[in-house]
């Protein structure tokens, strides 16, 4: 397995966690690095070392190589073109952000399958492992004088679930039975602190592209439950204020808005 491989895994890990109508349906290439599978936030599962190699295993993805995914012809023979120079550039990606991919079926079921056959041999191996403990403790009571009080094996604890994101205001006031509607008063800032950014008003969420509300703004989403209020930098994909040029991590323009 290597680093291609274990972006795929973690990509169709974090959909199926996260994003579960990525599963059936096309996402944009600037969402894999941007808030599906950021690099900096899965290095350690991802298992690569540098951000340059995760960028060319981004770019081995949306090529098609090894049919994991399937997108546009051009973009796809572009990279490969890329990837196959003697330099290639590996934020090369970055000029496709909007052009739609989609996880390929027959490596979602193959996937799928080996993940199953993986914990059906854990699984097996597990039985047979505890036997042989339960076995000796019966041995070393009966060397000592007798079976004494033995106890079998508690069952494994089931893997711990993912933490629920927390309910954007709105909704958490509506659950604690506030006026439906009803918009909650904006805090007034301290002295010398920035206001919260004003949110979007109307058209679309640029995560999961359901309608938005007209008739007040909204800083999160009412489907998706993503936060409408960040920027992101077009280039490492870090989040941005809304009044600042510049990129505090790579240092690339984003303009202020």
């Amino acid at each position: 397995m290597d680093d291609l491989d274990r972006l795929y895994r973690r990509l169709v890990q974090n959909i199926r966690n996260g994003f579960p109508d990525y599963v059936a349906r096309p996402f944009e290439v600037a969402e894999v690095y941007q808030s599906i599978v950021p690099y900096r936030h899965n290095r350690r599962e991802l298992g690569i070392e540098t951000n340059q190699d995760y960028e060319l295993a981004l770019c081995r993805l949306i090529s098609g190589e090894r049919a994991y995914v399937t997108g546009d012809e051009h973009m796809q023979e572009s990279v490969r073109r890329e990837l196959a120079s003697p330099n290639p550039n590996t934020a090369v990606f970055r000029d496709f952000a909007a052009t739609r991919v989609a996880l390929a079926p027959e490596a979602l079921r193959r996937v799928s399958t080996e993940s199953g056959s993986e914990a059906e041999s854990v699984a097996m191996n597990a039985g047979p492992a505890r036997a042989r403990v339960a076995d000796g403790a019966v041995a070393a009571a009966s060397a000592g004088g007798g079976v004494r009080d033995v106890q079998p094996l508690p069952p494994s604890p089931p893997p711990p679930r993912p933490p629920t994101p927390p309910l954007p205001a709105s909704l958490r006031a509506a659950v604690r039975g506030g006026t439906p509607g009803a918009q909650p008063a904006a805090p007034t800032p301290a002295a010398g602190v920035r206001a919260a950014p004003a949110g979007v008003r109307g058209g679309e969420c640029r995560f999961c592209n359901g309608a938005l509300p007209d008739d007040r703004r909204v800083l999160y989403c009412p489907h998706c439950g993503q936060n409408l209020a960040v920027r992101h930098c077009p280039a490492c994909g870090s989040e941005v204020d809304a009044s600042w040029r510049f990129c505090i991590t790579c240092g690339r323009e984003v303009g202020a808005e």
